[in-house]
């Protein structure tokens, strides 16, 4: 039963990959330049799947986040470090796609647009997650902390999502595929299954090595110190 679901998930990443190949060659070769951006609109195809997945690890963070503080599963837990890590991964490419799309559509890497700075602050928010954790020694503790930041910090996932409708932003407001030419679907959902297939993998591989982390935390803790007054025997 192990071995077939070892096998379920490496296929995600194959699919994952497969997606990405067809999609990039769509995304490259075939969609065509947008009217005023040109060519440079090219990379829509990866930063848009990015953030569309970011927003997805993180609403998984938040469930898994919900379940580990429930019931104390160490699976949960596993689960939740995953789905923060690539989350965080994600978010750090976006803001980098960004920059990069920025420079020649506005003319700066960088501005202190409304979606721009709620990202950043997304992805200083779960970056401190990951701190916290790496400072608790205390696998309770550790797991109940991560997961109350967790929950916390994904207050701020729906402002970074919605801010563009609620404030003036350089950002266009969430397209509908009517107004979107088709060819420029193809790569963009492609590469959104590539991107979600792959994150998934990593999250179930990176639960895996958390919750075996935790089980050898669990091994290598000392013996217990006699309590005050208690006779040991020789």
């Amino acid at each position: 039963m192990k071995k077939k679901g070892s096998r379920l998930i490496h296929l995600l990443a194959v699919a994952g990959l497969l997606c990405a190949a067809v999609g990039t060659y769509f995304g490259l070769f075939v969609a065509p330049p947008d009217r005023n951006q040109g060519e440079t609109v090219r990379i829509l195809y990866v930063h848009v799947p990015s953030a569309w997945i970011m927003m997805v690890c993180f609403t998984l963070a938040f469930g898994f986040a919900i379940w580990s503080l429930w019931s104390g599963d160490r699976r949960a837990d596993g689960l939740m470090v995953g789905s923060v890590e690539v989350g965080t991964i994600l978010t750090g490419l976006v803001l980098i796609q960004g920059m990069l799309w920025a420079r020649p559509t506005w003319g700066v890497w960088w501005t202190w647009d409304v979606r721009l700075t709620f990202t950043l602050i997304l992805f200083l928010l779960f970056a401190g997650i990951l701190a916290l954790r790496a400072v608790v020694d205390d696998r309770g503790r550790r797991a109940t902390w991560s997961a109350v930041a967790t929950i916390i910090a994904y207050a701020d996932v729906p402002l970074v999502y919605y801010c563009v409708r609620w404030w003036r932003s350089l950002h266009q407001m969430q397209s509908s595929p009517e107004t979107v030419d088709p060819m420029m679907l193809i790569p963009l959902r492609l590469n959104a299954f590539a991107v979600l297939f792959l994150s998934l993998w990593m999250i179930a591989l990176r639960a895996r090595l958390e919750t075996a982390r935790v089980a050898r935390e669990e091994v290598d803790l000392p013996e217990r110190i006699p309590l005050e007054g208690s006779v040991e025997h020789a």
